[in-house]
């Protein structure tokens, strides 16, 4: 009897995760949906490539699940309303709010997890010794995002995660999340735990961070 009332607990659980994942994606009307992907082609497809799954060295994949699961629909506005400074991001607010909350919904379509944004955006802020996150961006992290976190425009496979216009969209949690799990089918490896490319502690990442944010002030 046990046993039983563990499995159908288990398989309501998996019932609520499915419908929560669901409801996610599918708040926004068909023809939403439709203006969004045609809109997306447009404007994204030439650099972030079909069903925005990016090109390294060129774009961000903009649909791998565990962006999508950590990001909010403010943070995919903005960037795409604001662009990135010194990248080749360019701003698309001439679209108006309207096509841009169609295309985040077009990328929010390829959603299979739930939704963690606001659990990762309550994480508490970063605390760490900036010299020491230096030492560990640049002996792990520069490869890809550059000595500055200039990222493409240094010639990296990585995005700019040292410019301003990065730095002041996302939260701590975020960055934290993103170095610990990494992004699936992308360059960007996860950095904790057995399976990642180098086991970092919580206060090594939270070192890094803080020393990213310093770049940011410059």
């Amino acid at each position: 009897m046990f046993a039983f009332k563990v499995m159908f607990a288990g398989l309501a659980g998996l019932a609520w995760a499915t419908f929560s994942t669901a409801s996610q994606a599918a708040t926004a009307s068909p023809s939403t949906l439709k203006l969004g992907k045609v809109l997306f082609v447009e404007n994204c497809e030439v650099c972030h490539q079909a069903d925005a799954i990016g090109s390294p060295g060129v774009a961000p994949s903009l649909t791998n699940q565990e962006l999508l699961s950590i990001s909010t629909d403010k943070f995919f506005e903005a960037t795409i309303r604001d662009g990135r400074e010194d990248t080749g991001m360019p701003p698309f607010a001439h679209l108006g709010r309207k096509k841009v909350r169609a295309i985040v919904a077009f990328l929010r379509f390829h959603e299979q997890k739930p939704n963690r944004a606001k659990e990762v955006d309550g994480q508490p802020d970063a605390r760490g010794d900036p010299r020491l996150g230096q030492t560990w961006y640049n002996n792990i992290c520069s490869t890809c995002h550059g000595v500055s976190g200039d990222g493409y425009e240094a010639g990296g496979t990585g995005t700019a995660i040292g410019s301003a216009g990065f730095l002041n969209k996302v939260t701590d949690g975020f960055i934290r999340e993103t170095i610990k799990k990494g992004r699936s089918n992308t360059r960007m490896l996860a950095f904790q735990g057995p399976a990642g490319l180098a086991d970092l502690t919580n206060q090594e990442i939270d070192d890094i961070i803080v020393y990213l944010r310093s770049l940011g002030k410059k």
